[in-house]
């Protein structure tokens, strides 16, 4: 007997817009939400007034007078500097700073337009500004602020239950060892020829996924019509979810076997950061879910659901926590690669996500959704087309990602140096 298609629930906008809201949120405590969401509305609506008063400016009067002041005061346009505009905050979302990045535009728009003193959202950073730049250095007193150890003293130091503070009067009683003008220099560029480095390999590997992206758009635009469909089912040796060991994050160690949880799972991409790892007795205890080579990472619950990726080589041996489903193909690499970027195709994304969001509480996608989820099989020779091209494509892109591990180890080391001077 055939299936009966599950009816699809029907949401308002209102609920469509709250669950929108709930993914971007995150982390952040809803009664901080405000605060951080009032300060993006603030910093587009102003950018886009900005532009185009910028526009108009260059077309009557050339880009000589882009940036004079009066110019938007006269048509009652906030003046933008670069650091403040909607376009740097973008080509900057995916930096680690980008929240003291748009703290800082705030600031700074503030300082550019006396008549918002003290009207724009705080959120979570104090603004210092250097009074004599010869003997402290901004970039070394932020350096200094950003190591674990600072982060530390300054929790133990903070209050509130929904969103912690430091006060004033303790930051001022923190004592900052401050070297030569020249030793400061040489840390900070360092520490810049580092990030640099970081961000130019991060560009490449996104050029990469692009590369590939228009590969498999070029090979299967018409997938749809021209390919049978099957279910993941059908073509996979297992689809199957862990747990989180006893103890839960108390039982992780440092080093050892590690456990791949939905954190470490983005669309294309494996992320290292916080990778967790248990011991030999606790894998053993989710011996049913053993990651194996080429094996495909896909989230099934919460704000991270539908994302996925390929594990990779340097992460085994492994298991998966019960937020992450181990997608195996029969046919191995070959189809691995192909099942990953057809899963993070657009109209496959939007299909993933309403099954998620159909539940009644949190969104989900439970295992047997997943096995009966349908995609189209490519003939051997256009398989094997693609492959090929994201074999070659991935190790530059592993080769990469290896790097930008390094140089973040090399950035830790740069910090902890701070702390013993």
């Amino acid at each position: 007997m055939a299936k009966v298609a599950k009816p699809k629930k029907e949401i308002s906008m209102e609920e469509a817009l709250w669950k929108s809201a709930d993914k971007l949120r995150g982390s952040v405590e809803p009664a901080e939400y405000k605060h951080v969401v009032l300060s993006l509305f603030f910093l587009k609506f102003a950018s886009d007034k900005f532009d185009d008063c910028r526009n108009r400016i260059i077309a009557n009067h050339g880009e000589r007078f882009a940036d004079m002041k009066p110019f938007y005061t006269q048509e009652n346009v906030f003046y933008l500097p670069e650091e403040s505009r909607w376009s740097y905050i973008m080509a900057n979302a995916k930096q680690d700073d980008i929240a003291l990045k748009i703290d800082t535009a705030l600031y700074t728009i503030e300082k550019n337009n006396p008549s918002l003193k003290g009207a724009l959202p705080d959120n979570y950073y104090t603004v210092f500004e250097v009074i004599d730049e010869k003997e402290l250095i901004p970039e070394y007193l932020m350096l200094w602020f950003s190591r674990p150890e600072f982060d530390r003293y300054a929790r133990f130091k903070s209050h509130g239950s929904v969103r912690e503070v430091m006060d004033w009067d303790e930051m001022c009683k923190v004592k900052l060892p401050v070297p030569s003008y020249e030793e400061q220099k040489q840390i900070v560029e360092g520490y810049k020829t580092i990030t640099e480095r970081i961000s130019l390999k991060k560009q490449v590997n996104d050029n990469l996924v692009e590369t590939l992206s228009a590969i498999y758009k070029e090979l299967f635009s018409d997938a749809e019509t021209r390919f049978p469909k099957m279910p993941l089912q059908k073509i996979c040796s297992k689809i199957g979810s862990g747990a989180t060991p006893k103890g839960g994050k108390t039982a992780y160690i440092s080093e050892g076997i590690s456990l791949i949880r939905s954190t470490n799972v983005f669309d294309f991409n494996f992320e290292y950061g916080d990778l967790a790892h248990i011991n030999q007795s606790q894998a053993d205890a989710l011996a049913n879910v053993i990651v194996e080579p080429n094996d495909v990472l896909f989230n099934i619950t919460g704000v991270s659901v539908a994302r996925c990726c390929m594990v990779p080589a340097d992460v085994l041996p492994a298991r998966v926590n019960q937020h992450v489903m181990i997608v195996r193909p029969i046919m191995g690499e070959t189809m691995s690669y192909y099942i990953m970027f057809t899963l993070c195709a657009a109209d496959n994304k939007a299909k993933l996500l309403g099954i998620g969001q159909s539940g009644s509480t949190r969104e989900a996608i439970n295992k047997q959704e997943l096995e009966s989820f349908e995609i189209p099989i490519p003939d051997e020779t256009t398989l094997n087309q693609f492959s090929s091209s994201a074999k070659s494509l991935y190790e530059k892109i592993y080769a990469n990602v290896k790097e930008i591990r390094v140089l973040d180890e090399m950035k830790k080391v740069l910090l902890a140096q701070l702390s013993s001077r």
